[in-house]
């Protein structure tokens, strides 16, 4: 039984067709500043990064980062 600890930063952009489009990055840097995670976001947008199933990205919808801790509280046994 163990615990883990995952960071993640997650970057949800809107699209043309009113959806959500999110990237998740692990292991953000402590210091990342939201006009840092803002810059990228907005050279993803102008230069057009990425084709998606939603839709062209269009701008930013919202930037978080996650900070999850899991405790595993069951090992089965090995055989």
């Amino acid at each position: 039984m163990a615990t883990s600890t995952q960071k993640v930063l997650r970057l949800t952009f809107a699209t043309t067709l009113g959806n959500s489009f999110t990237i998740t990055l692990p292991n953000p840097r402590e210091d990342l500043t939201t006009l840092e995670a803002e810059a990228v976001m907005n050279l993803i947008v102008a230069k057009n990064m990425f084709m998606t199933s939603v839709g062209e990205l269009t701008g930013k919808r919202d930037i978080k980062v996650i900070d999850t801790t899991t405790a595993d509280l069951y090992d089965p046994p090995q055989f």
